[in-house]
Order: structure tokens, then sequence, then C-alpha cells
């Protein structure tokens, strides 16, 4: 495989666009190769890199069907479920406390 094209920040031509650039167009890769890289250099550090990915070989996102939308659905309500308590939270549980705010600090749970 040969190298990739690199191309300064900013500066891609047309035909080539990011990930979210291809989601904004209602497009995806569909299992294309990375077909070039932005650069965009930093001072003391490495560039930051975004792969580009063709247009013209981009294809539709596919349809969120009804069980798609219930598996995330299902997902998204488990995230709310304390682990602890199994209580719902009324939000998503941050994954660094890894329980509800009442489990996590129960000094400050009201009486």
């Amino acid at each position: 495989m040969g190298a990739l094209p690199v191309f300064r920040w900013r500066l891609a031509p047309d035909g080539y666009a990011t990930r979210r650039q291809l989601r904004a167009r209602g497009l995806r890769p569909g299992g294309q190769p990375v077909a070039a890289q932005l650069e965009r250099p930093r001072r003391r550090r490495g560039p930051l890199v975004a792969y580009l990915y063709r247009v013209d070989l981009a294809k539709p996102v596919r349809p969120m069907t009804p069980a798609r939308w219930a598996a995330l659905a299902k997902a998204n309500a488990a995230r709310r479920i304390c682990p602890t308590c199994q209580r719902d939270a009324g939000y998503v549980i941050s994954a660094s406390l890894g329980m509800c705010a009442p489990c996590a600090y129960p000094e400050h749970a009201a009486a």
C-alpha cells in the first residue's frame, strides 16, 4: 500500500471529506479505506491528523429502524440506572463515579 496523500489543514481538495463531514451530508464511508489525511501543525507536539474519505465512494446512512430506536432507548435507559441502589438517577450516571451522586456521597444526601 502506498503512502496516503497529505494535505495541510483546511486545504483539502473537493471530493474528500472527514467522517463528520460525510455524516452532515447524510453519508458514511461505507467500508472504503482512508483516501488521504489532513495535518494541522502544532508547537512542541506532533501534528493533529484528520482522515479523509472520498465523497463519490460514500454510501447513504442506513435509516434507523424501529428495532434500532428501541435498542438505543434501552441502552440510554441503562446508563441512568445506578448499579448500587438500582434506581433511575434521572440523569446519565458519570463513568468516573460509576454510581449516582447520593450513593457516591452519602454524607451529602438529603435526610
